[in-house]
């Protein structure tokens, strides 16, 4: 994109990781194939380049993988908290020290730019394991009773935007309270789970008690069906989520989901402008607006609408969109084909809805899955664009006059997973975000995370919380 500075190339070196031709399941400690012996290729989202073949998992796999984790449990949950978090800070440390060589596979696998990977993944991951491994000896004290119990074994599926942290939240609680793990990756971004696998035998984890079956979706409903599961936990789109909901309905299986959202951005007339301007590109073009809490809703003060506007496409041209390994890189690749299809599909009914749409001048690769950071102004809470989680870097502003039509806007929407609120004014934070319905609400930023706090959401955005002393809870009898 246009920019006042020339930027020379500065490329994360590819070397620093080593991707095999090949990947299998990883089951009871071992790589092995797939019963069907089916596989399926990852590529770059930046490149369309083929990284690596992986076994594909069907219901045999998912089925030899349960059985692994049962015969793991009875010895996992019978050690000590304390030599359960041994093994924790151990991952922890692996992850740090393998963390340059993660950052660089996840970029590739996922097509994020690497100062993400680099700088807020991986810290996180890290972070996490660090934050369980501190309460596994601490069970007795996390408020749910004396003596709380692991359920058993937990089926996990997590989504393709954040792999290694959405592998983070689920099997570091899960391992802290004593419970064994099958773990599904997406089918887009299966590397980094496996590399975690690898990290799993490093540091000595007793076999069958981490899982690893890459496959589709077959895979996931496989393992949620499944009757020797106590638990799942699922992260992804709300219309799985619903199935998954009907699927164990009637069943003794404990289950977190965290879905979609359309969160609300909302700037109030005495915000520091340009702060908030940081915070809205930060809030949606975040891992190219791949993210279930983006702000993709700004509501915006009337009085102060077209000297934030002017602002905000000032700054939008000048965010650098290209090869996710450069440095430099603001705007990596979107995921995938099919999320790419679907971006551009929604993009295009909020324009033929008649909201106005603007990018800024922006080149777009000729190889691999990109979109322009867009804008829509005159939209109206009827519009697609305002209602739809559109998943990509595509942002809708709406405005209010008051404080009550600001928070009765926010809440018009079948999710409820995070906001953020920007003013000078204590008061009016506390106020507002008291009548959010929202599961997570930041005050003069957004996106921040942190293992000691818990996520989740409300309506379709899902039920129970990740992180936190709220997250251990998931993983108990209580």
């Amino acid at each position: 994109m246009a920019s006042l500075f020339e930027y020379a190339p500065a490329p994360e070196s590819r070397s620093v990781v080593d991707i095999a031709p090949s990947y299998g399941l990883f089951i009871d400690g071992e790589f092995t194939d797939a019963a069907d012996g089916k596989v399926f290729k990852t590529v770059s989202p930046s490149s369309e380049e083929v990284l690596a073949e992986v076994a594909q998992a069907g219901a045999a796999d998912v089925d030899r993988a349960v059985k692994a984790a049962r015969r793991a449990f009875e010895k996992w949950s019978a050690l000590p908290g304390s030599e359960r978090a041994k093994y924790l800070f151990r991952i922890a440390r692996i992850i740090q020290e393998r963390s340059r060589e993660l950052a660089v596979l996840e970029t590739l696998d996922n097509g994020k730019p690497i100062k993400e990977t680099r700088d807020a993944d991986l810290p996180l991951v890290a972070a996490h394991f660090f934050y369980y491994a501190g309460w596994a000896d601490k069970l007795d004290h996390a408020g749910y009773g004396a003596n709380p119990r692991p359920l058993g074994v937990a089926g996990q599926v997590i989504p393709w935007n954040f792999p290694l942290l959405m592998l983070a939240w689920k099997i570091a609680p899960a391992l802290a309270t004593g419970n064994t793990v099958v773990l599904k990756p997406a089918e887009t971004t299966p590397l980094s789970a496996l590399f975690f696998a690898d990290i799993c035998r490093q540091a000595g984890l007793p076999k069958g008690v981490v899982n690893i079956i890459p496959g589709y979706g077959d895979a996931g409903a496989e393992l949620v069906a499944h009757p020797d599961v106590n638990k799942v936990a699922f992260t992804g789109s709300t219309a799985v989520g619903k199935a998954i909901a009907r699927q164990i309905a009637g069943t003794d299986k404990k289950v977190t989901l965290e879905l979609g959202g359309k969160g609300a951005n909302i700037v109030f007339d005495d915000a520091p402008i340009d702060q908030a301007v940081e915070g809205i590109v930060n809030g949606i073009f975040f891992n190219q607006g791949q993210v279930c809490c983006a702000g993709s809703r700004l509501l915006v003060q009337e009085s102060i609408h077209d000297e934030l506007l002017d602002s905000l496409k000032r700054r939008l041209s000048t965010l650098r969109l290209g090869d996710p390994l450069d440095k430099n890189t603001d705007i990596g690749a979107i995921n995938s084909a099919e999320q790419l299809a679907r971006i551009t599909a929604l993009a295009d009914t909020g324009e033929a809805e008649g909201a106005e749409r603007w990018s800024p001048a922006c080149e777009l690769p000729s190889a691999g899955y990109w979109f322009a950071p867009t804008l829509f102004t005159n939209v109206t809470q009827a519009h697609t664009v305002a209602r739809d989680e559109i998943f990509g870097p595509v942002l809708s502003v709406l405005t209010f006059r008051t404080p009550d039509e600001a928070v009765a806007k926010a809440n018009n929407s079948q999710y409820g997973l995070s906001a953020g609120i920007w003013t000078e004014k204590g008061s009016r934070i506390l106020a507002v975000a008291n009548k959010l319905r929202a599961g997570v609400v930041w005050a003069n930023t957004f996106n921040k995370f942190d293992p000691t706090s818990p996520f989740g959401g409300y309506k379709e955005s899902g039920f129970g919380r990740e992180g936190g002393r709220h997250g251990l809870e998931a993983y108990l009898d209580v």
